[in-house]
């Protein structure tokens, strides 16, 4: 009799649990808030092999709805390929349960042919709006899904969202994962 109770309960636990892995959850129910990683291993920054990096995006996600994202690439090589701001903007939860993050960055490019540019300089040229789709896989990893970019020249006003150019639909998957606090190297010898 124990038997059969066992078999009956294991057999309810898995029929229970087996539908949800690998299934997102709603980001209305997730605590899903805090720092994630996306890495870009050997970028070839001049494309002939002078200059190969790993790069970092690092996306921050507060309670309050606000989204911040910084990329490690954006201070190398200043002066000869310009630089851009840490992404700034706002996340929301899609009816469907899907996470959508809008981020706003300006871009800065080395100045040429300015007579009044004395130095090695940068100068702000264009903004980018981007509107990205994640699913909210666990509490640790978010999976991009789409993203869009509106472009904008300096003068346009890049919280307009019908100015600007738009650009095409990027269905690549990329993974996000949360950068947990950790003591494990203060407890080594």
């Amino acid at each position: 009799m124990i038997g059969k109770v066992f078999i009956v309960s294991i057999a309810m636990v898995v029929f229970m649990v087996v539908p949800s892995w690998g299934k997102p959850i709603d980001c209305k129910k997730a605590d899903f808030y805090g720092s994630y990683i996306r890495t870009e291993l050997n970028q070839d920054v001049f494309g002939d092999g002078s200059a190969v990096r790993n790069f970092l995006y690092q996306l921050n996600l507060q309670s309050d709805g606000t989204a911040t994202q910084y990329w490690t690439g954006v201070n190398d090589f200043v002066v000869t390929l310009g630089t851009g701001s840490p992404w700034k903007g706002s996340w929301t939860c899609r009816s469907d349960g899907k996470l959508i993050v809008t981020l706003l960055v300006a871009n800065y490019y080395p100045v040429t042919g300015n007579p009044n540019v004395t130095s090695a300089d940068v100068e702000l040229r264009e903004y980018f709006r981007t509107t990205y789709l994640f699913s909210v896989d666990d509490e640790n990893t978010l999976t991009q899904v789409q993203a869009r970019t509106r472009a904008y020249h300096a003068i346009q006003d890049p919280t307009d969202p019908t100015a600007g150019k738009l650009g095409k639909l990027s269905t690549a998957t990329l993974i996000y994962k949360k950068l947990i606090a950790s003591d494990a190297d203060l407890l080594l010898p």
